[in-house]
């Protein structure tokens, strides 16, 4: 057997045993906390040993953090959000509607597989200095993301408010716990989530074409 062979096989297997890991994980730190769920837990419902989590990913948080990176993106290749085919679909439109049309397809999706990890790292961080670190580099994504947002919508029409305070805004309509309750808690579907984001992210940021001077 040619060593290349081997070699790509063993790759192969390896990134096979990572997702297994991961899906396992995401399972068990939505059904019970990030507390609650343990590493030989993760590794039971894996099928593998708590050396191999620990070997791929080496400690709790770091676990929980590749589940949310995944959940985010959808898959696992290493693409950061911002630098994905849906970033060249916004920056082609030519309206606030257009772009906030990109954005809601892709958030959310993300929100639906990832709010409620996200929101278990928030609560984790509050007994776990292991996570605060890691809850507090969520935040700055999420306020990379709005803030890559707001000037694109800006690039398209005036902003109704600074860009600092418009990218608040965002940052809060983009929040994870908005997303659980109104989707888990108040049983909206996904495009109705979707419908309502845009709306209101296009009310709050944009100003009507009749508000805006001639």
């Amino acid at each position: 057997m040619p060593r290349t062979y081997r070699s790509d096989h063993r790759a192969q297997r390896a990134r096979l045993t990572r997702r297994r890991v991961l899906a396992a994980a995401t399972g068990l730190f939505e059904r019970h906390g990030y507390a609650a769920t343990t590493v030989r837990a993760v590794a039971g419902d894996a099928g593998v040993s708590v050396q191999t989590v620990e070997a791929l990913f080496g400690s709790k948080p770091r676990l929980l953090k590749a589940c949310i990176d995944v959940a985010i993106a959808g898959d696992d290749e290493e693409v950061p959000v911002l630098a994905r085919d849906w970033t060249d679909a916004a920056r082609a439109a030519t309206t606030p509607a257009e772009v906030l049309t990109v954005v809601v397809g892709v958030l959310g999706a993300a929100q639906e597989r990832s709010a409620g990890l996200v929101l278990a790292a928030f609560e984790g961080a509050a007994s776990d200095p292991g996570l605060e670190e890691l809850a507090d580099q969520l935040v700055r994504q999420r306020r990379g993301t709005a803030t890559w947002i707001v000037r694109e919508l800006r690039r398209t029409a005036p902003l109704r408010a600074s860009e600092r305070e418009s990218i608040d805004t965002l940052w809060a309509l983009m929040e994870p716990a908005v997303h659980d309750r109104l989707v888990r808690r108040l049983g909206w579907s996904r495009k109705r989530y979707e419908r309502w984001f845009a709306t209101s992210a296009e009310h709050l940021l944009v100003p009507d074409p009749q508000e805006i001077d001639p």
